[in-house]
């Protein structure tokens, strides 16, 4: 069973539009609502894959009810935390050529017993998982610590760590040991406080992270594929993609391909590369199931292109 642990989740509303034009009347030729964040992301791709998850999540007001009903749906076992802000919702806007525009909410400020309720739900919650995947940003009112402190908590319950943020947060974790962190390559950069750019750079930024405490590091370069730092050395990825759609929830995608192929070595990193390539082909935040993937056009390779340019340096979070 995968847990996940999302702080700050949303409701996420895609309108594809044949252009995005400043201050016009557009009409959308498609449009959908999905459940949003990070880790119910991850979750939701667990979940297509036909693996049980559980995502614990703050949840407030209407939309907070609408997505745990869209999640339910989904086949995921939702653990709300009953908050009093409501929910936030998330817009994006999608063009023909892949260009994704995106307005994220702030979303809740939660009040220390709220914060302390999130933690001690993942304490009760964890027993019998494989992994805990804790997802994305901290809403208002949770310190830059407050994922530390959960990764201790869940290492002490023996469950082992994904950790997909960013920023002080992302520093605060490391002392406190996750098992793989999943950066991509803006945050990579911003976590060792200098720019990338070619895949060596990348490797030594990872191997960095890993020196200050990550037991891995799942990077995600965009169009340049995957990279995997870990025990077992550096492994370089890449999937062919026909056509971007959307890019929404394909880190998480991917996060989730790592996780169900054991989260470790090169095997995962495939799965982790399968997942995402699909996740990019599909619209708004869909995300991929089985049939949705490709694992033979997947190439991983211990023979790292180390002069490759890396190209994507303005993917955001």
């Amino acid at each position: 069973m995968i847990l996940t642990v999302t702080p700050n989740p949303s409701l996420d509303r895609t309108y594809e539009v044949p252009a995005l034009e400043r201050g016009a009347v557009l009409r959308a030729t498609a449009d959908r609502v999905d459940p949003g964040g990070k880790g119910v992301n991850v979750s939701r791709a667990v979940a297509a894959a036909g693996v049980r998850t559980t995502a614990v999540l703050p949840l407030g007001g209407t939309p907070g009810a609408l997505l745990a009903e869209l999640l339910t749906a989904q086949g995921v076992d939702v653990t709300a935390v009953s908050i009093a802000g409501q929910t936030r919702s998330n817009i994006s806007l999608a063009e023909p050529d892949g260009t994704l525009t995106k307005i994220n909410a702030a979303g809740p400020e939660l009040t220390p017993e709220e914060s302390a309720l999130i933690l001690e739900t993942v304490r009760t919650r964890s027993g019998g998982a494989t992994w805990i995947a804790c997802c994305g940003s901290l809403p208002r009112g949770l310190r830059p610590e407050w994922y530390a402190d959960l990764v201790t908590r869940a290492h002490e319950a023996g469950a082992r760590i994904a950790l997909d943020t960013s920023g002080p947060a992302l520093l605060a974790a490391l002392p406190a040991r996750p098992d793989v962190i999943k950066p991509n390559t803006c945050e990579l950069a911003a976590a060792v406080d200098r720019p990338l750019a070619t895949l060596a750079d990348a490797v030594k930024a990872a191997e960095e992270l890993r020196d200050r405490g990550a037991g891995a590091v799942l990077a995600s370069l965009g169009a340049d594929g995957q990279l995997l730092v870990c025990a077992e050395g550096a492994f370089h990825g890449t999937a062919p993609v026909s056509r971007v759609r959307s890019n929404v929830g394909a880190g998480d995608a991917s996060l989730a391909g790592f996780l169900i192929a054991q989260g470790a070595g090169p095997r995962a990193l495939a799965s982790a590369l399968a997942h995402g390539a699909a996740a990019v082909q599909l619209p708004g935040s869909a995300m991929p199931t089985p049939r949705d993937l490709r694992p033979e056009a997947v190439h991983v390779t211990r023979d790292l292109p180390l002069d490759l340019p890396l190209s994507d340096m303005s993917e955001a979070r």
